[in-house]
């Protein structure tokens, strides 16, 4: 009995050293990332990629985030906190949208199923196999033909759009779970349709909201596709500010100030992960049980 509980912790302790090398191993970017911010070029022209800064550098995160007049092709440097607003100004929104939406079309696709509700929900399962490229140029002619283009309110109806596939597959998947009978008791009691979705079906919906918000706020949050197609100087989201800050710079190359500002653009993402992951499989997997 002896051997197999010693068999069993060496097992275990294997398993967990094997685990920690590959997260340190999947850590490692992240960790030169955050002490190249903090180095001076000084310090990073002599070497020592894996060393910790001699003293902590603050004049790279400040350069990176309100800007610095070392500009070339008229591009200004004017950091990425205005491009931060912007999206949050569109994240937020988009996120919220796309959410509801999805809520509903998971309620409607489930619970009051119409002639061609299975026809429509695979149509609207095809948007998310629809790679970006394909509708670059049918979503800018709409863009312009709303009146759109080149702004934040047209980059907020691109993601939810976009963003409406995912989203109704996510409550689709987990409401199906829900019992029918509950539905039908319900509607013979009076309920109508917003009253059930209100009263019955929000309630229980925490998981997959969760799982619906982190999604979309990380794809959006994340995009420089759409980003740098549909926006204008004015509107253009964190991305594009990072993409300007590390390809516009001149003489010798920032990688602090690079590293400062791929750090900024991440930290948001990062901490929603951080604070809601373990939401996100748990919401993931609540629908897996049926459907």
């Amino acid at each position: 009995m002896r051997k197999y509980f010693d068999n069993r912790r060496l097992g275990r302790i294997f398993i967990y050293t094997i685990l920690a090398l590959f997260a340190a191993y999947s850590l490692f970017p992240l960790y030169i990332m955050v002490i190249t911010s903090f180095k001076t070029m000084a310090e990073i022209r002599g070497g020592g990629i894996l060393l910790p800064p001699g003293t902590l550098n603050l004049e790279s995160w400040t350069i990176a985030w309100s800007g610095s007049g070392e500009c070339t092709q008229g591009v200004a440097c004017t950091g990425m906190k205005g491009y931060f607003a912007n999206t949050l100004l569109m994240v937020i929104p988009a996120v919220g949208i796309s959410t509801l939406l999805g809520a509903l079309n998971g309620y409607v696709l489930t619970k009051w199923r119409f002639r061609g509700s299975n026809l429509l929900f695979g149509m609207l399962l095809l948007g998310c196999f629809i790679p970006f490229q394909v509708i670059l140029l049918p979503m800018a002619q709409v863009l312009g033909q709303l009146g759109l283009s080149g702004s934040l309110v047209g980059l907020t109806f691109v993601h939810v759009v976009y963003g409406l596939a995912f989203t109704s597959l996510f409550f689709r998947n987990y409401y199906i779970t829900v019992p029918s009978e509950l539905i039908q008791a319900a509607r013979i009691d009076g309920a109508g349709f917003w009253r059930i979705f209100l009263r019955i079906i929000l309630p229980i919906s925490a998981p997959v909201f969760v799982v619906s918000v982190i999604w979309q706020f990380t794809q959006i949050w994340n995009d420089f596709l759409f980003g740098v197609v549909y926006s204008d100087s004015q509107s253009q989201p964190i991305m594009v500010a990072l993409n300007n800050l590390v390809n516009t710079s001149t003489g010798v190359k920032r990688y602090n100030v690079d590293m400062a500002g791929a750090l900024i653009a991440g930290l948001p993402t990062l901490i929603v992960y951080v604070i809601a992951g373990k939401f996100f499989v748990r919401g993931l997997t609540s629908g897996a049980v049926k459907g």
